[in-house]
């Protein structure tokens, strides 16, 4: 779940125009689908079908609260292409609980639930106290640890702090990905120094706060990155036609790659494989990358 720039308003029932629809040369997975969204409320099977036409062939869907969560792992049991994410955000923090910690702990034995979060760190909002979300991030990553799932982490203006958790929580985990990582270079390289992995999303297309990002998105190793929409937040700013709503959607993932091959230096078949190879992998899941 990313923050919604306060003056846009994000509505459904958007088809995309016909300049937009473009096909991915090889599957992609969305590793971040906020599909529980009210946005996706009346056409969300449309917006499947978009997705599959455009060769995004599996779709993690974020879970950031126990509602969100619960939705999430009920799509992902209702499609075959859906699987689901259960964690609470940082933006929630103060409302973890033992009760919710159940909660979390039984759906996190459902086997469509393929990671633990979104949860993180975020400082540049601070909605809960800090110490809220150290808290709450705590007991996600004992949950991770007493799992075996993988982390799907969220992290804003707080990565100082959240390498100190992670650097002694890592050994622990099996697994952990960096949703939508915005930060710096350094803040990079030191995720990547603890064998993390990188979801990058539309946010490198977005003159106002992203371009900084095509300076060392090279850095990130194939094998540790991984592709993501974010929808229905973070609509990439560089497409060649406007959207009615402003609504993102899974099938916009191809221009996500586009525009990350073209600043790696690489192919959109190239990287489109070896993301979704990694994606595969790193949550784990049964479908064949080729398919």
């Amino acid at each position: 779940m990313s923050d919604t720039p306060q003056h846009e308003s994000i509505h459904g029932d958007s088809p995309l125009p016909e300049a937009l629809r473009i096909t991915s040369p090889a599957p992609l997975v969305d590793i971040g689908a906020n599909l529980t969204h009210e946005s996706f409320g009346q056409d969300l099977e449309a917006t499947l079908a978009r997705a599959a036409d455009a060769n995004v062939r599996s779709l993690v869907v974020t879970g950031a609260d126990l509602e969100g969560a619960t939705r999430a792992a009920e799509l992902a049991t209702r499609f075959a292409s859906l699987h689901a994410t259960a964690g609470l955000h940082p933006h929630h923090a103060s409302d973890w609980n033992l009760d919710l910690e159940h909660a979390m702990r039984e759906l996190h034995q459902q086997k469509v639930v393929v990671a633990v979060g979104e949860c993180g760190l975020d400082f540049h909002r601070d909605i809960s106290p800090r110490a809220d979300q150290e808290r709450s991030l705590e007991a996600q990553l004992a949950l991770a640890a007493e799992t075996g799932l993988p982390v799907f982490l969220h992290e804003r203006d707080a990565g100082r702090r959240m390498l100190e958790m992670l650097r002694e929580w890592r050994d622990r985990l099996s697994d952990a990905v960096v949703h939508c990582f915005t930060g710096d270079r350094e803040t990079l390289h030191g995720y990547l120094d603890l064998d993390l992995h990188i979801g990058q999303t539309g946010w490198l297309s977005d003159e106002r706060r992203g371009h900084h990002l095509r300076e060392f998105v090279a850095d990130i190793p194939v094998e540790r990155l991984m592709v993501e929409t974010d929808c229905p937040y973070l609509l990439p700013r560089n497409l060649p036609a406007k959207i009615k709503g402003r609504r993102h959607e899974p099938a916009l993932l191809p221009w996500i790659v586009r525009e990350l091959a073209y600043w790696r230096g690489e192919s959109e078949a190239e990287l489109a494989q070896q993301t979704t190879l990694t994606a595969k992998r790193f949550f784990r899941l049964e479908e064949d990358a080729g398919k």
